[in-house]
């Protein structure tokens, strides 16, 4: 099966299963690198998207700057999958890291303990693959959405 899960943010990254394996990437550095990648890899077929579901809040207080410029992406992102004609789905953190039994956020002394415990199941799932902080989340919503 063929899909694209995306991880919006500038921290975030991309991870897609085609005819030549599972890849990831971490999110390209601008919005026009992140179209041409978007479009290239409609070429290769790939149709559906899972997009990580974003709200007003990060986990912890942003001035609105930073929110704006989030949220801002994200819909870069949704625009250029719907040009592109992808399928598009969106799926909160909640779900999509409910599916791996690994607890919550909140039950993790702090931020890094936890993106830490996601990047080791991204890497018990994808041993082949060199995973990074950047492209964790996306490699598991990846996982999730092939599990669907």
């Amino acid at each position: 099966m063929k899909i694209l899960a995306i991880d919006p943010g500038a921290s975030g990254g991309l991870a897609w299963s085609d005819d030549g394996g599972t890849h990831a990437i971490p999110m390209p550095e601008t919005d026009g690198d992140l179209v041409d990648f978007l479009r290239a890899i409609k070429i290769a077929q790939v149709e559906t998207a899972w997009v990580e579901e974003v709200g007003g809040f990060i986990g912890r207080p942003q001035p609105g700057s930073a929110m704006f410029k989030f949220g801002f992406g994200a819909g870069v992102i949704r625009g250029a999958l719907m040009a592109f004609g992808y399928r598009v789905e969106l799926v909160r953190p909640q779900k999509w890291q409910k599916h791996f039994s690994l607890g919550a956020k909140k039950d993790c002394q702090t931020n890094t303990e936890w993106k830490n415990k996601l990047k080791a199941e991204a890497q018990r799932k994808f041993p082949d693959l060199s995973v990074t902080l950047k492209t964790a989340d996306a490699l598991l919503i990846l996982d999730y959405a092939l599990h669907q």
